[in-house]
């Protein structure tokens, strides 16, 4: 949606610029931040008229507290920033952007690694060092479960996809049979 882009793209500009000594450690209750943002009670809740921003800065507060998310003090005034301008609801499209300037920065690129089975660290490591030679670039990879592909997997980059599973595979056969 270009609107949130739009309603982000300043927000997570300036948290990238005061947070360039950790950005790292900006990104992970960035990141947490976000995902207490995208829950539908909380965003009703922050858009009631009765409720203050003292009142949502607290319950978001206590989540996070609850998660067992450490805010230092960036990530409490932050907060407090987004609550007051009434842009919860923009606050994972600004972890998004945000995630963005930091991957151009240190030249690498977030991955998502869609497998049939739980994969171990070895694995993964290996799986890492592999896509980093086919892709040419660091890569962050970020794991979820897909029953259905049956075995293999399927890794996203950006807008780049490489499907290995033998979902994938299946259905080749079945074009090319079929054809």
């Amino acid at each position: 949606m270009a609107e949130l882009a739009t309603i982000a793209r300043p927000y997570a500009e300036a948290l990238f610029k005061a947070s360039a000594s950790d950005l790292a450690g900006t990104a992970v209750w960035l990141d947490a931040l976000a995902a207490i943002a995208s829950n539908v009670q909380l965003q009703q809740y922050a858009g009631n008229p009765s409720v203050t921003s003292a009142q949502t800065f607290d319950v978001m507060s206590g989540v996070a507290e609850s998660q067992k998310t450490m805010l230092p003090e960036a990530a409490k005034n932050f907060m407090r920033a987004v609550i007051d301008n009434g842009r919860i609801s923009v606050l994972p499209e600004i972890a998004s952007q945000f995630r963005a300037l930091k991957n151009a920065q240190s030249g690498s690129s977030d991955a998502v690694v869609f497998s049939a089975f739980a994969l171990d660290a070895a694995a993964l490591a290996d799986l890492a060092t592999t896509l980093e030679k086919r892709f040419g670039k660091k890569l962050n990879l970020n794991v979820e479960l897909q029953p259905e592909l049956i075995g293999g997997v399927r890794v996203v980059v950006g807008d780049e996809v490489l499907d290995t599973s033998v979902k994938a595979r299946l259905e080749q056969m079945k074009a090319a049979l079929i054809s």
